[in-house]
Protein backbone atom coordinates (compact mmCIF):
# COMPACT_ATOMS: atom_id res chain seq x y z
CA UNK A 1 0.00 0.00 0.00
CA UNK A 2 1.10 3.19 -0.88
CA UNK A 3 1.52 6.08 1.47
CA UNK A 4 0.71 9.42 0.57
CA UNK A 5 1.79 12.36 3.31
CA UNK A 6 -0.72 14.67 4.50
CA UNK A 7 0.35 18.32 6.01
CA UNK A 8 -1.67 21.59 6.62
CA UNK A 9 -1.68 24.76 8.47
CA UNK A 10 -4.95 26.16 10.56
CA UNK A 11 -6.72 27.28 7.36
CA UNK A 12 -6.31 23.68 5.80
CA UNK A 13 -7.07 21.55 8.56
CA UNK A 14 -10.70 20.93 7.30
CA UNK A 15 -9.82 20.22 3.28
CA UNK A 16 -7.32 17.83 5.04
CA UNK A 17 -8.94 16.05 6.68
CA UNK A 18 -11.82 15.63 3.66
CA UNK A 19 -8.66 14.86 1.54
CA UNK A 20 -7.56 12.48 4.13
CA UNK A 21 -11.21 10.24 3.57
CA UNK A 22 -10.47 10.44 -0.29
CA UNK A 23 -7.49 9.20 -0.17
CA UNK A 24 -8.51 6.08 2.54
CA UNK A 25 -10.96 5.55 0.08
CA UNK A 26 -9.08 5.13 -2.98
CA UNK A 27 -6.59 2.66 -0.49
CA UNK A 28 -3.79 4.74 0.16
CA UNK A 29 -2.27 4.87 3.67
CA UNK A 30 -2.59 8.68 5.10
CA UNK A 31 0.31 9.35 6.92
CA UNK A 32 -0.90 13.01 8.64
CA UNK A 33 1.78 15.31 9.53
CA UNK A 34 -0.94 17.94 11.30
CA UNK A 35 -2.51 20.70 12.15
CA UNK A 36 -5.34 18.96 13.71
CA UNK A 37 -7.39 22.35 14.90
CA UNK A 38 -7.92 26.01 14.42
CA UNK A 39 -5.46 27.34 16.45
CA UNK A 40 -2.97 29.62 14.24
CA UNK A 41 0.15 27.73 13.24
CA UNK A 42 3.43 27.97 10.97
CA UNK A 43 2.90 26.63 7.55
CA UNK A 44 7.01 26.20 7.03
CA UNK A 45 7.27 23.69 10.17
CA UNK A 46 4.53 21.62 8.45
CA UNK A 47 6.20 21.83 4.97
CA UNK A 48 9.57 20.77 6.33
CA UNK A 49 7.76 17.67 8.25
CA UNK A 50 6.56 17.10 5.10
CA UNK A 51 9.97 17.19 2.94
CA UNK A 52 11.54 14.65 6.24
CA UNK A 53 8.73 12.19 5.81
CA UNK A 54 9.79 12.35 1.97
CA UNK A 55 13.29 12.13 2.47
CA UNK A 56 13.32 9.34 4.78
CA UNK A 57 10.78 7.44 2.70
CA UNK A 58 8.36 7.06 4.90
CA UNK A 59 5.60 8.76 2.64
CA UNK A 60 6.20 8.35 -1.90
CA UNK A 61 4.45 11.55 -2.41
CA UNK A 62 2.39 14.21 -0.49
CA UNK A 63 -0.29 16.73 -0.21
CA UNK A 64 0.37 20.06 1.51
CA UNK A 65 -2.20 22.76 2.14
CA UNK A 66 -2.48 26.40 3.36
CA UNK A 67 -4.43 29.05 3.23
CA UNK A 68 -3.43 29.98 -0.08
CA UNK A 69 -0.97 26.78 -1.00
CA UNK A 70 1.76 29.89 -1.89
CA UNK A 71 3.81 29.58 1.58
CA UNK A 72 3.45 25.42 1.79
CA UNK A 73 4.58 25.38 -1.10
CA UNK A 74 7.67 27.70 -1.48
CA UNK A 75 8.62 25.91 2.13
CA UNK A 76 8.33 22.52 0.77
CA UNK A 77 10.11 23.60 -2.44
CA UNK A 78 13.61 24.83 -0.48
CA UNK A 79 14.19 21.21 -0.64
CA UNK A 80 16.10 19.95 -3.60
CA UNK A 81 13.93 16.05 -3.55
CA UNK A 82 10.75 17.90 -3.32
CA UNK A 83 8.82 19.40 -6.20
CA UNK A 84 5.67 20.64 -5.03
CA UNK A 85 3.23 22.24 -7.75
CA UNK A 86 0.56 24.78 -6.54
CA UNK A 87 -2.85 23.53 -8.48
CA UNK A 88 -5.87 25.36 -8.73
CA UNK A 89 -7.61 22.33 -10.83
CA UNK A 90 -6.76 19.09 -12.28
CA UNK A 91 -5.33 20.37 -15.48
CA UNK A 92 -2.81 21.78 -13.59
CA UNK A 93 -2.55 19.10 -11.26
CA UNK A 94 -2.29 16.76 -14.53
CA UNK A 95 0.62 18.83 -15.87
CA UNK A 96 2.49 18.81 -12.70
CA UNK A 97 2.59 14.96 -13.00
CA UNK A 98 3.10 14.62 -16.32
CA UNK A 99 5.85 17.65 -17.48
CA UNK A 100 7.16 17.95 -13.90
CA UNK A 101 7.36 14.43 -11.90
CA UNK A 102 5.40 16.58 -9.20
CA UNK A 103 6.01 14.79 -5.92
CA UNK A 104 3.62 16.95 -3.47
CA UNK A 105 0.37 18.58 -4.26
CA UNK A 106 -0.14 21.94 -2.52
CA UNK A 107 -3.46 23.17 -2.37
CA UNK A 108 -4.83 26.73 -1.24
CA UNK A 109 -8.10 25.97 1.30
CA UNK A 110 -9.35 29.59 0.58
CA UNK A 111 -9.00 28.86 -2.89
CA UNK A 112 -10.69 26.10 -3.97
CA UNK A 113 -13.82 24.08 -2.84
CA UNK A 114 -13.65 20.65 -2.17
CA UNK A 115 -15.05 19.41 -5.61
CA UNK A 116 -12.11 20.77 -6.94
CA UNK A 117 -9.76 19.68 -4.35
CA UNK A 118 -10.93 16.34 -5.27
CA UNK A 119 -10.21 16.88 -8.99
CA UNK A 120 -7.13 18.07 -8.31
CA UNK A 121 -6.05 15.10 -6.18
CA UNK A 122 -7.26 12.42 -8.46
CA UNK A 123 -5.12 14.03 -11.36
CA UNK A 124 -2.37 14.03 -9.40
CA UNK A 125 -2.80 10.20 -8.78
CA UNK A 126 -3.37 9.14 -11.74
CA UNK A 127 -1.27 10.65 -13.61
CA UNK A 128 2.10 9.16 -14.74
CA UNK A 129 5.41 11.24 -15.14
CA UNK A 130 5.89 10.98 -19.28
CA UNK A 131 9.46 11.31 -19.00
CA UNK A 132 11.81 11.91 -22.15
CA UNK A 133 11.88 15.42 -23.17
CA UNK A 134 11.41 16.60 -19.29
CA UNK A 135 13.90 14.38 -17.79
CA UNK A 136 16.53 16.89 -18.58
CA UNK A 137 14.94 19.80 -17.32
CA UNK A 138 13.21 17.88 -14.00
CA UNK A 139 16.85 16.85 -13.13
CA UNK A 140 18.04 20.55 -12.91
CA UNK A 141 15.05 21.09 -10.68
CA UNK A 142 17.26 18.81 -8.19
CA UNK A 143 20.42 20.49 -9.02
CA UNK A 144 20.96 24.31 -9.42
CA UNK A 145 23.57 25.64 -10.62
CA UNK A 146 26.50 26.76 -8.28
CA UNK A 147 25.98 30.10 -9.18
CA UNK A 148 22.54 30.41 -8.51
CA UNK A 149 23.40 29.09 -4.30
Amino acid sequence: MSVIALASDHAGVDLKAFLADELKARGFEVLDLGTDGPASVDYPDFGYAMADAIAKGRAEKGVAICGSGIGISIALNRFPHIRAALCHNGLTARLSRQHNDANVLALGARMIGLEVARDCLAAFLDTPYEGGRHARRVDKLGHPPAAAC
